[in-house]
């Protein structure tokens, strides 16, 4: 996990400065860092951009208690797991990490209102869309059995044209990373879990 510290460090430092105390914390991998345009999408709430380049969900899980040290907000937003399945990981894998970022969340906050963004179908990753989807359908099973305090949003559905097939317009030219339009849907889906936290 060392190849993190970098960032991790910087969001260190971001925390020691911020000027407040964000009510509403977004956590993730670069999918979340990039979203340069939260505090603009969100005004209702003071925001903390948690986000961390190329992390996985399994990162995620690593260095939750050392990035929510000092951190009391009302809700959190949390998107990961792509990278995972991009290194190799099974879908199976990617539910237990996120089962154990569960259990994180609550030793630190105790019920705190949890959002997990579903996975999305980027370009670049098409061709693992079926274990795109089989990880989405876990996470969301097992919010719903177990996680009373968790969220299930998702973005996979919203983003696929008529035929099923992602839409170019979302993503960079990596087709990976979410363009302007990308952020634009992702903010007209998430606004309405955001306002009740």
């Amino acid at each position: 996990m060392y190849w993190y510290e970098d960032d991790i460090k910087r969001l260190e430092k971001e925390r020691v400065k911020r000027g407040y105390d964000p009510e509403i914390i977004f956590y993730g991998s670069s999918t979340i860092r990039m979203w340069d345009s939260l505090p603009t999408d969100f005004p209702q709430a003071e925001i903390a951009n948690l986000g961390f380049g190329g992390s996985t969900l399994a990162a995620c899980v690593w260095f939750f208690s050392r990035l929510m040290v000092d951190y009391q907000p009302e809700a959190i937003f949390v998107y990961a797991g792509d990278n995972d399945l991009g290194d190799g990981r099974h879908p199976e894998e990617v539910l237990i990490f996120f089962q154990q970022l569960a259990v994180e969340v609550t030793t630190r906050f105790g019920d705190l209102p949890c959002y997990f963004i579903s996975l999305k179908p980027s370009l670049a990753r098409w061709h693992m869309a079926e274990q795109f989807k089989y990880a989405n359908n876990l996470i969301e099973s097992e919010i719903i059995k177990k996680n009373h305090n968790w969220t299930f949003i998702d973005v996979f559905k919203k983003m696929l044209d008529k035929s099923g097939q992602p839409l170019p317009e979302l993503y960079m030219e990596d087709g990976l990373h979410l363009s302007e339009k990308g952020y634009a849907l992702w903010k007209e889906i998430v606004n309405p879990f955001l306002i009740p936290a």
